[in-house]
């Protein structure tokens, strides 16, 4: 067959109409999987955040000032004398340099307690999680239940007892108590349900490893996130302890930070005290450092560790 011919009248032509533009007044469709922005929401958020901010930047703003600037100038603004290294200064050599000592102190109490309560966290939430025992749901009802009752609530039973014991007023007073973490328990524990297959675990108990080994080199890895979740929430539990090293501790050696800097803030509001605002400021400044770059730095594994078991593949 011969290929169709056309002549100049039958040839085709293009269409040179164009489709109609959108009108101004019209939306254009959203995309089904784009969420929608809320005006409302978003002033609410911005509102939150100043809030959480505002605090953080009078801190740091007065910090900056001396003595007679803090209350010779507005609160959220800088003043004439920049003195925020003569304050880091004399807040590290004030009273034979005893803010060192109740950072060492602290340090100490959240390397013991707070580390040795995100072990004993990881070990019971596994154990939990991937072993079935006669009245486990009991123990459910009891981690529940330890995480429903606030510290300040057995503050004083625990006085009680660690002073038969005789151990008030020594760094044991501080460090036992921190070593029980219901809500890190039950934090791994809902963890480790979803982040270990039983699966893998069976497989390598298959091959012959031991449950020792099982959990070290298998399940261990995988707990990472979460461990890391359970020590910044413990860490910062037990950084700022108030109460319960208010009434265990008379000692001032073996003040943490929280205590020393009340003490401080005591003495420079007693008739008669030394003034020392601007120490008691640039102190609390130097306190929330350490916290700062603990969240910087294991931020990606804490929200990794937030959102794990929320979403099944």
């Amino acid at each position: 067959m011969s290929a169709p011919s056309f002549t100049a009248e039958q040839t085709p032509r293009r269409s040179t109409h164009r489709a109609p533009a959108p009108r101004r007044g019209s939306r254009a469709r959203r995309s089904p999987d784009k969420p929608r922005r809320s005006v409302l929401l978003t002033v609410l958020m911005g509102v939150t955040a100043l809030y959480a901010l505002m605090p953080l930047a009078w801190l740091v703003i007065n910090a900056t000032k001396t003595q007679k600037g803090l209350f010779g100038s507005f609160g959220l603004w800088f003043s004439g004398d920049f003195a925020l290294w003569d304050n880091i200064s004399q807040t590290l050599t004030y009273d034979d340099g005893i803010f060192v000592r109740w950072f060492l102190n602290t340090l100490l109490y959240v390397v013991a307690g707070a580390g040795g309560a995100t072990f004993l966290a990881v070990l019971g939430g596994y154990g939990l999680a991937k072993f079935d025992f006669t009245g486990k749901r009991a123990v459910f009802a009891v981690v529940i239940g330890a995480v429903a009752v606030p510290a300040t609530a057995l503050a004083v039973p625990t006085f009680l007892m660690f002073s038969k014991m005789g151990l008030t007023n020594t760094p044991w007073a501080v460090i036992i108590p921190s070593l029980i973490s219901p809500f890190g328990l039950y934090l791994m524990w809902v963890f480790a349900a979803e982040a270990v297959p039983t699966e893998l675990l069976e497989a390598a108990r298959m091959d012959g490893s031991g449950e020792l080994r099982t959990f070290f080199r298998v399940a261990l890895p995988l707990l990472g996130p979460g461990i890391v979740t359970v020590l910044l929430f413990t860490m910062v539990q037990t950084w700022n302890n108030y109460f319960l090293p208010l009434i265990m501790i008379k000692n001032p050696d073996w003040y943490p930070l929280t205590l020393g800097l009340n003490a401080w803030n005591e003495q420079a509001s007693t008739a008669g005290g030394q003034p020392v605002f601007n120490l008691v400021i640039t102190g609390s400044l130097l306190t929330i450092v350490p916290l700062v770059i603990a969240f910087l730095l294991l931020q990606r594994y804490w929200q990794s560790g937030l959102a794990a078991g929320s979403v099944k593949g």
